[in-house]
């Protein structure tokens, strides 16, 4: 019996990292960060959650039918990979705290990780109740090579009170930790794919296939739109 209860708790905390952004569109440096994240981490899945009405933009280009569908395309070949559409069912602005309030609520013993970008992670203090993100995920962030940590300021506050270095404590306990790692950084921003669309280039190779071919069926980021 105690045997057996271990090993539930143990499956329990299994984390799940939660991959959020407007994905408008979603592109192969998305795509590669979760992979080594998932990876390193030993996640036992990652959610994509595509922002319905980020609080951070006035709006996106594509709308959120259309951007839902590419993220879907672009994680259909990975099983590990999942697609959450909550923020785009949601009424008003997406907040994350919101989001990750919900998911606690879904999961309250399970270990969430947030999965941030170093330019996220940067502005982590402006996003709406961010000190109570730590209360209910934990915070994962991707960074380039050489890149430090602050150590000033409200983040790096938060680095000494919650940072770590160890994966364990990610799969020992659901929520409280900041951990960062470099992943491999490529060179693709989906603001640059807008602007390559616009000009008539080709995105092969920065897309996957099946979201290139929704890029050009639909035209969404061509100049008559």
């Amino acid at each position: 019996m105690a045997a057996r209860c271990a090993a539930e708790c143990t499956d329990t905390m299994q984390p799940i990292g939660l991959f959020g952004g407007t994905f408008d569109p979603i592109h192969y440096g998305h795509l590669r960060t979760a992979f080594e994240l998932r990876q390193l981490l030993r996640l036992t899945e990652v959610r994509f959650l595509p922002t319905g009405n980020p609080p951070h933009r006035e709006h996106t280009i594509a709308n959120a039918e259309l951007r839902l569908r590419m993220v879907r395309a672009a994680v259909a070949g990975e099983p590990a990979f999942t697609v959450d559409d909550r923020e785009m069912r949601r009424s008003g602005v997406s907040y994350s705290v919101d989001t990750l309030a919900e998911l606690r609520a879904e999961h309250p013993h399970r270990s969430l990780c947030l999965l941030l970008g170093m330019d996220a992670f940067l502005g982590l203090p402006h996003w709406h109740r961010w000190r109570e993100l730590l209360e209910l995920a934990h915070v994962v962030v991707a960074h380039r090579p050489g890149w430090k940590a602050p150590t000033q300021g409200p983040l790096g506050e938060i680095m000494v009170d919650h940072g770590t270095g160890s994966i364990r404590d990610l799969h020992d306990r659901p929520a409280g930790r900041v951990y960062i790692h470099a992943v491999t950084q490529l060179e693709i921003s989906s603001t640059e794919l807008r602007q390559l669309i616009l000009a008539g280039r080709d995105p092969r190779y920065l897309v996957p296939d099946e979201v290139r071919r929704i890029l050009l069926d639909t035209q969404c980021y061509s100049p008559q739109t």
